[in-house]
């Protein structure tokens, strides 16, 4: 799993990790919260589920992990999981779910100051507005926490660079 706030780089290091891990593949939990954003309506949902966040959804974390469980039945592909993840519940919930999926299972939290996240975030065409910068002060924020320990600071790195890290330590335990 490759963690961090929008525009810390979780998705190019990604795709280059995929080029090297033989039988990988990308897992984008996002794609789940979309198509559940598009099935239940805002007026349907639990009181606590009624944010602008999917990963506010239950039903979200519970799928996140079985569509992760099925792909690596079917497939038997290593996944990479790029992913904003800083709240508590569904942290725990999809860390320990891909965790029992996958004894060697890694996590990594790439870091970047706001500056950095705000470029990024902004050279892809994306406005670095209220909502963004709400979700990286508090993803920043969390990420200063003990279960977010095996940070990979990327203000100043390519994403091959960030992918050669991650390899580095995936392959030299």
């Amino acid at each position: 799993m490759i963690n961090g706030a929008f525009g810390s780089g979780k998705t190019s290091a990604a795709h280059r990790l995929q080029s090297s891990i033989p039988d990988s593949m990308i897992f984008d939990p996002e794609e789940v919260g979309y198509m559940l954003r598009n099935i239940i309506p805002e007026e349907i949902r639990l009181e606590e589920e009624q944010t602008d966040d999917f990963q506010d959804l239950e039903l979200w974390r519970i799928l996140v992990v079985k569509t992760a469980e099925e792909l690596k039945r079917r497939y038997n592909k290593s996944l990479i999981v790029p992913m904003t993840l800083y709240k508590a519940e569904p942290f725990d919930c999809i860390f320990g779910g891909l965790k029992r999926l996958d004894p060697a299972f890694f996590h990594f939290c790439l870091i970047a100051s706001e500056a950095t996240l705000r470029k990024r975030v902004e050279s892809r065409g994306d406005l670095f507005g209220e909502w963004y910068q709400e979700h990286t002060r508090r993803a920043v924020s969390a990420f200063s926490e003990n279960k977010f320990q095996e940070q990979i600071l990327t203000d100043h790195r390519e994403p091959s660079e960030i992918a050669g890290i991650i390899l580095d330590r995936i392959y030299n335990l």
